[in-house]
């Protein structure tokens, strides 16, 4: 017997209005199946009116701002993400400030923080690194963006430690459970929703984001992974954002364009745009 084909309806059919916010894409390393341009219009008409685009160090940032000269849609994140960080040094962390001071476009220093999953990087320096970019991000005024990975606890103990308890602070790609959420909440700080909110299992992220304040919840894709359901299995990009917005309003009770204005409006505050 065959199996049953699974319907994919395509995000622009959500009728979703315009003004939607992607905060965390990773548009520029990647060849995307539909090419960057296709990206960018189907956004566009799935109800995308900002998309964070997040260069991963300076290198990629001075070879691929370009590809956005034009796309005054996308805003900036910039950091060496906590995986390329071994050796980083003073002339590294000189370089990187160069660039935050560069553009206004920069909205954020990210993603940076701690990995434990991966090991190519020690924690130690990993730790090294992540304490100079949360001091670049004092000198430049500019809100981290954290990236955490099976390092919950000592994330939370460097950003204590440096002072950042209720300072603008927004925690990428949450996926943790209910108590995380408190840690994080407590501190002032906002939280991030990806796709994985949509996967039936991951229950403990469901029910914490149902919980989650409507002034401190934010959207995003981490495109091109995390594909949210339907589409989970295929490259993920930003206009998939209205199916994470849907489950999350689904978990809260909310209707979708409710869900959907009031975290367009937080990123827009978060990230001044």
């Amino acid at each position: 017997m065959s199996r049953k084909h699974k319907e994919r309806p395509e995000p622009e059919s959500l009728g979703l209005p315009s003004g939607g916010v992607d905060t965390h894409a990773h548009l520029d390393a990647e060849n995307y199946e539909m090419g960057l341009t296709t990206v960018l219009e189907r956004a566009r008409a799935s109800g995308l009116s900002r998309i964070g685009n997040v260069f991963l160090g300076p290198d990629a940032y001075l070879e691929h701002r370009a590809l956005f000269a034009d796309r005054l849609e996308v805003f900036f994140l910039l950091a060496e993400h906590p995986n390329d960080t071994a050796g980083f040094d003073d002339a590294r962390a000189q370089r990187l400030l160069d660039c935050l001071r560069s553009d206004p476009r920069i909205r954020a220093v990210g993603e940076t923080g701690l990995d434990f999953y991966w090991k190519d990087v020690t924690p130690e320096e990993q730790e090294r690194a992540f304490r100079r970019h949360l001091e670049l991000a004092r000198q430049t005024d500019l809100p981290p963006v954290i990236h955490c990975r099976e390092a919950e606890a000592r994330t939370l103990a460097v950003l204590d430690d440096m002072g950042f308890r209720d300072r603008p602070l927004l925690w990428h790609c949450f996926g943790g459970d209910d108590a995380l959420a408190r840690e994080i909440l407590s501190r002032g700080w906002h939280v991030s929703v990806p796709g994985t909110v949509t996967y039936a299992r991951n229950e403990p992220l469901r029910a914490a984001v149902a919980r989650i304040p409507a002034d401190r919840l934010v959207l995003e894709t981490d495109c091109p992974y995390l594909t949210p359901e339907p589409w989970r299995g295929k490259q993920n990009h930003p206009a998939l954002v209205g199916f994470t917005a849907v489950a999350v309003a689904g978990l809260r009770g909310v209707p979708v364009e409710e869900l959907w204005a009031l975290c367009a409006d937080n990123a827009g505050r978060f990230f001044g745009l």
